[in-house]
């Protein structure tokens, strides 16, 4: 089967790796561990997949289906050893949307279209959206993420992170006052 490496940061998915440098990191530890060779978890302590290779800022997560590249901050640490807030079929779904997202999704990324987190739980609605951004509206502020972020999920419109997640993004990404 051919693999596609993506880019994802904080459990989203990202239309080019230089997002994913200027993209907030959310308030979750870089786990210790991120390292060649180490076995990736979800949080109920299911395979991911390994981690195929890293350069400190970046680890490439191989399920065996696909390979994503995620930015460290995105790993917690569990009990045993690097953990994602997603699962194996949900980075892989994810990773097959950024590969090809269809034009019957796209059209579902309309003003006030809900969106939910990896959780299933209602983190906002869609405020607007281009051909590379939506700007999605929380109760926390709003947050502006490549339309590559977002993929179908069982209640409709879904991103990668949870809500927690979400706010603590979009909190490092306020001003300073």
């Amino acid at each position: 089967m051919d693999r596609k490496v993506f880019m994802i940061a904080a459990g989203v998915l990202l239309a080019t790796p230089a997002f994913a440098q200027t993209a907030p990191a959310p308030a979750a530890t870089a786990a210790a561990g991120v390292a060649t060779g180490a076995t990736v978890y979800d949080a109920q302590g299911d395979v991911v997949g390994t981690i195929a290779s890293t350069d400190g800022t970046n680890a490439v997560v191989d399920t065996g289906t696909v390979k994503a590249a995620l930015a460290v901050s995105s790993f917690g640490t569990g009990p045993k050893g690097p953990t994602l807030g997603l699962t194996k079929a949900q980075l892989e779904a994810a990773a097959q949307q950024q590969s090809g997202g269809s034009a019957e999704f796209k059209a579902k990324l309309v003003p006030g279209a809900a969106v939910y987190g990896s959780g299933g739980t209602e983190l906002g609605t869609i405020k607007e959206a281009d051909a590379q951004f939506v700007t999605l509206t929380t109760s926390s502020g709003e947050a502006r993420l490549p339309i590559t972020a977002f993929g179908p999920g069982p209640k409709g419109v879904t991103i990668g992170l949870t809500a927690e997640q979400l706010q603590a993004a979009i909190s490092s990404a306020a001003p300073k006052k």
